[in-house]
């Protein structure tokens, strides 16, 4: 009865986090991870939290208790890195990320005695790269995606740098940012208790702005300031990593510093590149016809656009050339910077990439087009935040035609058809 109790109150936090876009399928192995990571108690609880920010009266009323016993609780799991908590003007708040980007790469994100991380890593391993259903969830659902590509900057070109925005350099993100850690990165140091991790630097992977403060307050990554931060991208750039960042334009709360062999979203990109799993830069590099085919640029590429190939010269048989799949290229620009001939060159896409402008538009058009738009509307309907729900329906009015149609049908909503037609007029 008690195993039966046991994963009752896990299936209801397994429902709650697919409530939210970046879901977790159902796993035995999930079960497991969450079974290091939440006691019974606490997994039947955090099932009942809002999707939205909430402060810790919303949380004693879901719980039914008092307020100064549902401050302790969501303080010790904002500890733990399970929530985030936000200090606002007059009072905290608090949200439950999603499983990624989110709580599961907290808890590698620095050494810890109190939960087995080999354990824990062997099980992220299978759910994450071993078994498909998680990484499909998270990278090929949709059109919108969790993260997007930062180009690499050092090899741009004045006419390149004319057609990157701000919010496109990674750069301007460390400038910018409230605030700026850096702690371990969670794939490297996951693949490191499986002995599978490479040689690159593991401290090196950053987070910004309020999810920046809350980890630091809790320990979890180490405070920097601008001019280290921009240190830690030198160093990425210098071991030809890929900046991968939260697919939005203003306040990103974390760029990875990406390797091909351990980072999840560089081995979702190989496995399921034609499927745009990761959004792009916009920028493609162009082979010369000069290209001595050295192969230094397949090397490096981390998801293997770059291929060598037969350089067609009768008077050279052997001779081979770099050729580009533009279909699962990154932009990323890393082998631009690696080419010691100067053959290869940025050109720009032929159609821009567009990014969300904040995490509410990216949750919106991620919730409608995996038909959870429901799940952001009607969130504890008791403790709605008119707030969030003004902040919902204002992206939806925004949205192009199509998007607009599609949350209409999910939604089924009158009210919503009204603001529509009202929008139009």
């Amino acid at each position: 009865m008690a195993h039966a109790t046991a994963r009752s109150g896990y299936a209801e936090l397994v429902k709650r986090l697919n409530k939210f876009p970046q879901g977790a399928p159902p796993s035995d192995v999930l079960y497991k991870i969450l079974g290091l990571l939440f006691s019974e108690k606490e997994a039947a609880l955090v099932a009942l939290l809002p999707i939205k920010p909430f402060t810790a009266e919303t949380a004693a009323r879901a719980w039914k208790m008092n307020v100064t016993e549902a401050r302790k609780i969501l303080d010790e799991l904002s500890n733990r890195a399970i929530l985030i908590d936000v200090a606002g003007r007059k009072k905290n708040y608090y949200v439950l990320p999603p499983p990624m980007a989110g709580f599961f790469e907290f808890s590698m994100m620095r050494l810890r005695g109190d939960i087995d991380q080999k354990l824990l890593a062997e099980l992220y391993h299978q759910y994450t790269t071993v078994e498909e259903d998680f990484i499909k969830s998270l990278f090929v659902q949709g059109e919108t995606q969790l993260g997007r590509v930062f180009v690499h900057e050092p090899v741009l070109t004045n006419e390149n740098a004319l057609h990157v925005l701000d919010y496109e350099r990674a750069s301007e993100v460390i400038r910018t940012a409230s605030h700026r850690g850096v702690g371990l990165c969670y794939c490297r140091h996951k693949m490191d208790h499986v002995d599978k991790a490479c040689a690159v630097p593991q401290d090196i992977c950053m987070t910004f702005n309020t999810t920046a403060a809350s980890l630091t307050k809790h320990g979890y990554v180490r405070p920097v300031s601008v001019e280290e931060g921009l240190d830690l991208l030198r160093l990425a750039y210098e071991n030809n990593l890929v900046q991968f960042g939260e697919n939005i334009r203003k306040r990103v709360s974390f760029i990875c510093n990406c390797c091909g062999c351990c980072c999840e979203a560089m081995i979702a990109a190989r496995r399921f590149g034609t499927m745009r799993p990761v959004h792009t830069t916009n920028f493609l590099p162009e082979v010369d016809a000069a290209c001595s085919g050295c192969g230094d640029c397949v090397a490096v590429c981390p998801v293997e656009a770059m291929t060598l190939v037969s350089a067609n010269d009768p008077a050279y048989p052997k001779k081979k050339r770099a050729k580009l799949d533009e279909k699962v290229c990154l932009g990323c620009a890393v082998c631009v910077r690696v080419c010691k001939t100067k053959n290869l060159r940025l050109r720009s896409r032929p159609e821009r990439v567009i990014t969300p402008l904040n995490s509410t538009h990216k949750a919106v058009l991620m919730a409608i087009e995996r038909g959870k738009l429901q799940n952001l509307i009607f969130d504890n309907q008791a403790l709605l935040s008119h707030r969030a729900m003004a902040a919902i329906l204002g992206v939806i009015l925004k949205l192009p035609p199509l998007k607009q149609a599609m949350a209409s049908r999910q939604m089924k909503s009158r009210y919503l058809d009204a603001l529509i037609s009202r929008l139009k007029l």
